[in-house]
């Protein structure tokens, strides 16, 4: 998670300039705005895909932290009740958005209004993020359920 985390974090620079791009483009150039604002989408996209779980593994994403006295089986339940919660979405959106992603990709599916190709590239970001909560809610109860040393 560590590498993919590394990998996708450089994605924070691209990102704000594309954002900041489209004003000039729009106003000064008077084109490629909606290009930009295109690639925005995609750089986002991925982005957020790969902040959820790296928030969720840093213990930064939005939750209701409890008390620091846990008792031994507080973790295990609280690992349970997320695979519980977390798996039946995941594998919902993994059932229906692969094959939807995949038939996207080989059609090199376009933006819409610029048709600009790379559309596709939405949709696996959401395959992505799917995947990533599934396995991250496995591994944390993988290591709650391990026994301590």
């Amino acid at each position: 998670m560590r590498r993919i985390v590394l990998c996708t974090s450089v994605l924070a620079l691209p990102l704000a300039f594309l954002l900041w791009v489209q004003w000039p483009l729009r106003d000064l150039v008077q084109a490629h705005a909606r290009l930009a604002n295109d690639w925005g989408q995609v750089v986002f996209a991925i982005y957020a895909a790969v902040a959820v779980s790296a928030a969720t593994v840093a213990g930064t994403h939005l939750a209701a932290h409890g008390s620091t006295t846990d008792t031994t089986h507080g973790p295990r339940w609280k690992a349970w009740a997320t695979l519980l919660c977390v798996a039946p979405w995941a594998v919902f959106l993994l059932w229906v958005g692969v094959p939807q992603a995949w038939a996207s990709l080989t059609q090199m599916e376009k933006f819409p209004e610029t048709f600009t190709p790379g559309y596709f590239l939405l949709r696996w970001a959401l395959v992505l993020l799917a995947a990533l909560a599934l396995w991250q809610s496995v591994v944390q109860l993988m290591r709650r359920a391990a026994p301590s040393a």
